[in-house]
């Protein structure tokens, strides 16, 4: 392995003659387990073992299933879904080896090493680092290869970023600074919502709280997530501001972060139902300083149930 004071590069692994482990066959195996949508589970590539633990709705396996159409709306081949779910779980990988330091600053990829690696094609190990350098976490050099960047580099509002971190070793400190930024954010948000909100977006913020408390006192919690998050994505739209509203695929991963990894309740504290309700009476009569001081205390309420992995 060719390596230098600042930068080690990563070489392809050494051939194999393990049993129908052609490029293929790993290929074939590698996009199954990604179409699989398992929560956690361990996939053997020939000599590469990778921990797969990123649910299909978090990744984007979905072209991986059946129906699925391109961006035209033209229906997906089988070849074009299998290069689909390819990417996404190399991508996955690679991404996650990052932020968890497997891969650290200066380190050297490349194309050559991904297909060797993952047995995929050069279409997918082209698609997978474009995607990766778009983040942040990789630079190109010509004649040098695709460089690891320090975190100060990352995108880290970007959602594939937040929701690598939240799945490996910095989950905690992930968990931290995100409630920190809604901390500071959503209050604010709110109360920009209760001057700028039109009329239906304040009957849909009064019915989403509605629904919120029904399907949280039942134990529905696929449900309750799915409203929470269009209650918050649309609070941050009806603030009337951009920056906010740029700011809802964040809060979504953060939302479905917390039932994924196991931090919300089954039944949803009754005060954070009341809460959100209070944000929602305020926000539909205008109320800005009410609804910025309920969702502040949304969010105490948040970081009080994280408190324990915060302060290890």
């Amino acid at each position: 392995m060719a390596a230098s004071r600042h930068r080690r590069a990563i070489s392809p692994p050494a051939a194999t003659t393990d049993h129908d482990d052609s490029a293929t066959s790993r290929s074939r195996r590698f996009a199954g387990a990604c179409r699989s949508g398992l929560s956690s589970s361990t996939l053997t590539i020939g000599r590469a073992t990778i921990e797969h633990q990123q649910k299909s709705h978090f990744s984007d396996c979905q072209g991986a299933g059946t129906g699925t159409t391109t961006p035209a709306g033209r229906h997906e081949t089988g070849n074009e879904r299998n290069v689909t779910a390819l990417h996404s779980a190399v991508l996955d990988t690679i991404g996650r080896q990052i932020v968890d330091g497997h891969f650290g600053e200066g380190d050297v990829l490349t194309l050559d090493w991904i297909q060797e690696h993952f047995g995929v094609s050069r279409t997918v190990a082209r698609e997978t680092m474009r995607i990766l350098e778009w983040t942040g976490l990789v630079t190109s050099r010509r004649r040098v290869g695709i460089i690891v960047q320090p975190q100060t580099s990352w995108n880290v509002f970007d959602p594939r970023v937040i929701w690598w971190r939240l799945s490996g070793h910095g989950r905690n400190a992930q968990l931290r600074t995100l409630t920190e930024l809604r901390t500071s954010i959503e209050p604010v948000a709110v109360n920009a919502a209760a001057r700028n909100a039109s009329a239906e977006q304040r009957e849909r913020i009064h019915t989403l709280a509605t629904a919120m408390r029904e399907q949280g006192e039942a134990g529905n919690l696929d449900e309750f997530l799915e409203l929470d998050i269009a209650f918050h994505t649309l609070l941050l739209n009806a603030s009337d501001n951009e920056m906010f509203s740029a700011l809802g695929d964040v809060v979504t991963v953060v939302l479905r972060g917390r039932v994924q990894l196991g931090f919300m309740p089954q039944h949803p504290v009754p005060l954070s139902l009341e809460l959100h309700e209070r944000v929602a009476q305020a926000v539909s009569s205008g109320h800005g300083e009410a609804a910025e001081a309920a969702m502040r205390e949304i969010l105490v309420e948040v970081r009080s149930a994280m408190a324990a992995l915060f302060d290890n």
